[in-house]
């Protein structure tokens, strides 16, 4: 067993020494540890972004076959903007969060329309493109670019929370991304990323997962029965029979009124059209 230290007694600001005592613990740990994967095996920005848009709340060994089928049928951003919805979504069936297909390809049309399919190297643009948000586009910036920027995931929180506020409780992001800043390996901020994420994984592999200490911890809800499932349902109809009527769509396993309030919601995320008789994937 790997002892992890307990940092949570030292001041803020950090020292120097307490920075580079932290660094050479990472990787050292990352250096005989380190997870190996595709998108790993790469620094090709439109990977990267895929990568990390199916990495949203989705674990590493359910993304990795759907990264390479997703690759192999689109290759690149260009082919990904020229694809329909319907086509995406078919492929991303089962992987779950259908938004986060429709986003990624909301974005390879912009890239493709405002930066002529190159993915943009600045956190701004990359904020400015639908469905991606700070961190996203930070991990973008470290993983593609090697930029030494500051972003934090549910693993990463994971390591600054029980490494540096072992015994508080309800700490915010707010308070973890100055000491991120500090101890950010400006060198080579991709690997320091990486054995990071590798890090924390380690450490909730040892005991209860640190991130609900965190401000904006929250346990995710059970799917089955959900509302998500039963936009997940509806979308899969969708994508396997191309229209469907709202008769048909009732013979799905829920309340007709849950299907219509959540038809209604996708609609009107433009993930799927209708005039009220027939619907299909937008």
């Amino acid at each position: 067993m790997i002892t992890i230290p307990n940092f949570s007694h030292y001041k803020k600001p950090l020292t120097p020494h307490i920075i580079l005592k932290f660094q050479n613990h990472i990787l050292d740990f990352y250096s005989t540890n380190k997870r190996d994967f595709a998108w790993r095996q790469t620094t090709d920005p439109y990977k990267i972004l895929v990568s990390e848009i199916m990495l949203q709340q989705t674990q590493t060994a359910r993304v990795t076959t759907y990264y390479k089928n997703f690759l192999n049928t689109f290759p690149t951003v260009k082919a990904l903007a020229n694809a329909s919805l319907k086509d995406v979504l078919t492929l991303w069936q089962g992987l779950g969060y259908n938004r986060r297909a429709k986003h990624l390809h909301t974005s390879a049309g912009e890239i493709v329309e405002r930066f002529d399919g190159h993915i943009p190297s600045t956190n701004l643009d990359l904020q400015g493109l639908g469905g991606i948000g700070p961190n996203t586009a930070g991990a973008i910036m470290a993983y593609a670019f090697n930029q030494p920027i500051t972003f934090i995931e549910t693993n990463i929180r994971s390591v600054y929370l029980h490494t540096f506020y072992r015994n508080f409780e309800n700490i915010s992001d707010k308070e973890l991304l100055p000491l991120i800043e500090q101890t950010v390996d400006i060198n080579n901020p991709r690997d320091w990323y990486y054995a990071l994420t590798d890090y924390g994984v380690y450490i909730k592999s040892q005991i209860v997962n640190p991130s609900r200490k965190s401000k904006h911890y929250a346990k995710q809800s059970k799917f089955k029965g959900s509302q998500r499932q039963i936009r997940a349902a509806i979308v899969r109809y969708l994508v396997q029979n191309d229209t469907a009527t709202k008769t048909q769509l009732y013979s799905l396993p829920f309340d007709n009124k849950d299907i219509d309030a959540n038809l209604k919601k996708l609609i009107s995320e433009k993930m799927v059209t209708g005039n009220g008789l027939v619907f299909t994937v937008q």
